[in-house]
């Protein structure tokens, strides 16, 4: 990143659609991506191998923010609260490991934050955090129909039933940050 305050974070909360609309909206956030992560498999996956559950990946989105407006914590903060974290390999009705709870780390200071947020936040669940830590891998960007589904979706019935609340949600906890 040629800007000093310009950093990326990688975050699987479930469907990459839900977690996309949300991280679009936040301030300071430049550039949100669908995508993929977390797989074992050679190449370049697609949507439908992801579905399978067999190639390890996770929906994720990867964003690109600016940290003179908002801090890695603070994102991490909004990905926790925007998705339950307490359920494995689970989110609603979307089932298997593609849909898991999970940080990508991109370095160690990273890595870092997301221990001490994971920590923090146990206190105000229930259950216990099942979200996995892990190294970023690679990243594989979904395909086109993917990117910023739910701007050109917001009509279709998921992203009615299960968007349009997380956004109520986000507008309602964290107003502030809104762009």
């Amino acid at each position: 990143m040629a800007d000093k305050n310009l950093h990326q974070m990688t975050v699987g909360g479930g469907c990459f659609w839900c977690t996309e609309a949300i991280f679009n909206q936040i301030k300071g956030v430049e550039k949100v991506v669908s995508g993929y992560s977390g797989g074992n498999v050679p190449g370049i996956p697609t949507y439908r191998e992801i579905c399978s559950g067999l190639t390890g990946h996770a929906e994720v989105i990867q964003l690109t923010f600016d940290s003179s407006v908002i801090t890695f914590e603070e994102l991490l903060i909004i990905f926790m609260t925007s998705h339950d974290p307490t359920t494995l390999n689970r989110q609603g009705a979307d089932r298997g490991t593609q849909y898991r709870s999970v940080i990508f780390y991109h370095n160690e200071k990273q890595k870092e934050v997301a221990e001490i947020v994971l920590k923090e936040m146990a206190s105000h669940y229930e259950n216990s955090i099942v979200t996995e830590l892990s190294p970023l891998g690679k990243f594989h960007p979904a395909e086109d129909y993917h990117q910023d589904y739910y701007a050109k979706n917001q009509s279709q019935g998921y992203c009615t039933a299960v968007i349009s609340p997380k956004l109520a949600k986000l507008r309602k906890m964290y107003s502030e940050k809104l762009k």
